[in-house]
């Protein structure tokens, strides 16, 4: 489930550059999907992406990502069909800048790649699909293994769909300077449900569960050490509204996120996807984010908070702060069922920003921007 595959984790615990992939990835119509399918696929789909992020702060260059990663859906039936990704992800740069200083490996900064792949098989049924999956991710210092089951039953109309999905992933951590070969255990739940309102509407609401237990401490930063156990739960809801007479449609978003960390996020999100002669569309987005710090999080100077034997943590990516991502994506179709997809994406995360309070202090903006570039056959 996506929901496991988004906690991954390598050199840097929960990096910020896998979440803002992740949160990019989450923009409406970034990968081709056929999860809300009611009906076998009759037709082939194969996607390439390139994917470029960087982000910075004050004086500072820090992570750069480039991950090409391929993408496939295959009827083999009437009724069945599998799909799949394979991703690579090279990463390098720097931990935050905390205190004017570069943190990192043994203060080396952060060189690492990513290898991971996940296949899906889904058995379509007159009033229901069964899919089940699986998922495998390499590093260095991290590897993970996913399997997943999910049911989706709609309503003899079809105007409404259930979905029911469980997960379990099963992680290996051991970093490369120090003698640490740990595991993690997690399950995902989720339920959900999509309506079709009218003929130009339509809504979807999900809630997740993760449960997981095991290493969560970060080992490259001093002092660093998390409970052994983290609980999240996540209500997600989207909203599409098509209008005929502007050619357009209109997509909303929110997202509510409770960790046992202690952290809280909220996210909104809205899209206007407009159409556009000559088989292009153009769909500006903005989405805003806002969190809670951690309970065991302390800030600046570092050391402060610091006790034996007690969660703590100086990791700024479980500060309080606010965020912005204005984005734009370009889509144009061509004859023969070719398309080709541009997005283009910023980032700016201040404590300022933060909503439903104040945030911590003494923290650096910090900035970023992607860039994602598909080609798509479908056939």
């Amino acid at each position: 489930m996506a929901s496991a595959a988004v906690d991954v984790a390598a050199t840097e615990r929960d990096p910020p550059a896998r979440a803002l992939l992740a949160a990019a990835l989450a923009l409406p119509g970034i990968l081709p999907a056929a999860a809300m399918a009611q009906n076998a696929p009759d037709q082939s789909v194969i996607s390439l992406r390139y994917f470029d992020y960087r982000d910075w702060q004050p004086g500072a260059d820090r992570m750069t990502v480039r991950s090409p990663s391929l993408y496939f859906l295959r009827p083999l039936s009437d009724t069945l069909a599998l799909e799949g990704t394979l991703v690579y992800d090279a990463m390098s740069g720097a931990s935050p800048l905390y205190f004017n200083t570069l943190s990192g490996a043994s203060g080396l900064g952060v060189t690492d790649y990513r290898t991971a792949g996940d296949v899906k098989l889904t058995k379509y049924f007159d009033r229901y699909a069964i899919g089940v999956s699986g998922a495998y991710s390499y590093e260095r210092d991290y590897i993970s293994r996913a399997a997943g089951v999910e049911v989706r039953v709609w309503t003899p109309d079809k105007n409404r769909t259930y979905a029911f999905g469980m997960g379990g992933a099963y992680d290996s951590i051991h970093p490369s300077d120090q003698p640490i070969d740990t595991h993690r255990r997690s399950l995902d739940f989720l339920f959900g449900v999509t309506q079709v309102l009218n003929a130009n509407a339509i809504v979807e609401s999900n809630l997740t569960y993760y449960n997981g237990h095991g290493y969560y401490s970060d080992p490259y930063k001093p002092g660093d050490n998390r409970p052994d156990h983290r609980r999240t739960f996540a209500w997600l809801t989207r909203y599409n509204q098509f209008l005929p007479s502007l050619d357009a449609a209109v997509r909303l978003l929110y997202r509510y996120v409770h960790d046992s960390f202690g952290d809280h996020s909220n996210t909104f999100e809205v899209a206007w996807a407009q159409g556009l002669p000559a088989g292009f569309t153009l769909t500006p987005s903005l989405r805003y984010y806002t969190q809670s710090n951690a309970y065991f999080y302390f800030g600046p100077p570092f050391g402060n908070g610091l006790e034996p034997d007690q969660p703590y943590t100086a990791d700024t990516r479980l500060a309080a702060f606010g965020a912005l991502t204005p984005a734009l994506r370009i889509d144009k179709a061509f004859a023969d069922g070719w398309s080709v997809d541009l997005t283009l994406s910023y980032y700016q995360q201040r404590p300022s920003w933060r909503w439903f309070g104040s945030g911590s202090v003494d923290i650096l903006p910090m900035m970023a921007r992607w860039i994602s570039l598909g080609i798509t056959k479908t056939f």
